[in-house]
Parts: structure tokens; C-alpha cells; sequence
């Protein structure tokens, strides 16, 4: 295996990924996930991974997001920054408030009140829950939810944003309403986004680019450059063509593997 080093890049690389391996267990029992993964995202791309279940999509967004060391190779993140990460479940503390949830990463970071106050209601405001700050988690429906998480992300004030399944638990008009407003948040604050999806449709609606892993190992088998217009919308027909076409690279590999 190659040494482990997880270092800073230039402001013009904001994830590089080189050579990146993780094997889970040692000798006959070690399972290899991932497999030599290389991946350039630019600054401001959003990205969307895809592929078969268990071919290393939310391994490697935990690798990124540093919650594990990759078992080889390297992963490059700008100088000083923490991505920040938003899983498919919430997670809120249901006995705070929607305002306490937000503030908890302000409060990590030692902000002082009044300026955690200020923080929160510009948040609050971004996602659309201005008038939600003093309810409950109990008291918000899935969407609403998933807003206040996404809230909590951006309290980091972190450039780079990674997002596993974010919106898979929600229904399909939920889901389109929280692409639109994603999509508008991704474009005010310039982020960065690595976005990992089963649902195909969903990443030809928000990627620049969607990148198809193989079954385990996951190994980086294809590259689709999204071109159409934004803003877009996931019934169209060009979307349509676009996730077809990864679709039948899915069910290739899978086919390959005998899954």
C-alpha cells in the first residue's frame, strides 16, 4: 500500500482525490471498497456520485469528509478547510429548537451570542424556515426537516459541501422543491458540492458532471459532463436521455459482476 497523507491544495483544487484506496479487515478477512480512486473537482462543480449499492459512494464521502483514512493514497482539501457533511437522516436533537439546531456548530466554533442569533436568522432565512426558528424537530415535516440540516451544514461556513443521500427518504415533490432551492443556495454561495445519489434522475437534474463507480471494488468507471441549461427540471426530456443512458452503464456493471 502507499502511505496515507491527507494535505492541503491550492484554493484551485478544492477536492483532489489521488490513488485513493480503503480496505476494511485484514488478511483473509480484508474486503477492498475502494480501489486506486483519482477525481479533480473544481471549485464551485457540483458533483453527483453514482452507482451500484455497495460500490464505496458513501465510503468515499466519509473519506473526504475525514470521518476515515483511506487505507492508500491521498486526499487534497484547500488549506484550513473542514468540509462540511449532510447525511440522509436529519439527526437534530428533538429537544432542541430549529434555531438551537442551527446554532450548535456557531457555538463549536465560539461565536459569540449576539452574532449566533444574527448567523441563525440568516440562515433560517436561506432555507426558507424564518418562521419556524422556535419549533420543534416534532413539528416539522420530512422537507422541513431536511432544511434545518442543511442549515446546520452551512452554519460550518464551509466552501466544500458533501451530501450523502440527502433526499432519499422524501417524496418526489418534496425532493423536486429542495433541488430548486439546493440549486439556488449551490449558486449564491459558490460552493463546491459532492453529492452521492441511488437515484439517477436526481443527479443528471443537479451535476455538472456524474461520475459512475464500478461494484466493489469501487473504481472510477465513467465520467457524464451534464450540459443542459439550468435552470432544469427532472421530467425533461433531456434529463431523461442523460440518466437513461447512466442507467444502462449501471445495469452493464451490474450485470458484469452477477449482482
Amino acid at each position: 500500500m502507499t502511505s496515507t497523507t491527507t494535505a492541503p491544495c491550492s484554493a484551485t483544487t478544492p477536492v483532489a482525490l489521488h490513488g485513493v484506496t480503503k480496505v476494511y479487515g485484514r488478511g483473509t478477512n480484508a474486503v477492498l471498497a475502494l480501489d486506486g480512486v483519482s477525481l479533480d473537482v473544481a471549485p464551485g462543480e457540483f458533483v453527483c456520485l453514482v452507482g451500484a449499492s455497495g460500490c464505496g459512494k458513501s465510503t468515499l464521502l466519509n473519506l473526504v469528509a475525514g470521518l476515515d483514512r483511506p487505507s492508500g493514497g491521498r486526499i487534497e482539501l484547500p488549506d484550513g478547510v473542514n468540509p462540511g457533511l449532510m447525511f440522509q437522516e436529519p439527526a437534530l436533537f428533538p429537544w432542541l429548537t430549529v434555531e438551537g439546531n442551527v446554532e450548535v456548530p456557531l457555538k463549536l466554533r465560539g461565536l459569540p451570542r449576539a452574532e449566533r442569533r444574527e448567523r441563525v436568522a440568516e440562515l433560517l432565512r436561506t432555507v426558507h424556515l424564518a418562521d419556524f426558528g422556535r419549533k420543534r424537530p416534532h413539528e416539522l415535516s420530512g422537507g422541513m426537516r431536511q432544511r434545518v440540516a442543511l442549515a446546520r451544514t452551512l452554519a460550518l461556513d464551509t466552501p466544500v459541501l458533501l451530501m450523502d443521500e440527502p433526499f432519499g427518504a422524501l417524496d418526489a415533490m418534496t425532493r423536486d422543491i429542495l433541488h430548486d432551492e439546493l440549486e439556488r443556495i449551490w449558486t449564491e454561495r459558490k460552493l463546491t458540492v459532492l453529492f452521492v445519489t441511488h437515484n439517477v434522475r436526481e443527479a443528471a437534474r443537479l451535476a455538472d458532471r456524474i461520475i459512475l463507480l464500478s461494484s466493489r471494488p469501487g473504481r472510477i468507471i465513467h465520467s457524464t459532463r451534464v450540459d443542459v441549461p439550468r435552470p432544469r427540471r427532472i421530467d425533461s426530456p433531456e434529463i431523461a436521455a442523460i440518466a437513461a443512458d447512466v442507467t444502462d452503464r449501471i445495469r452493464t456493471e451490474v450485470g458484469r459482476h452477477g449482482q
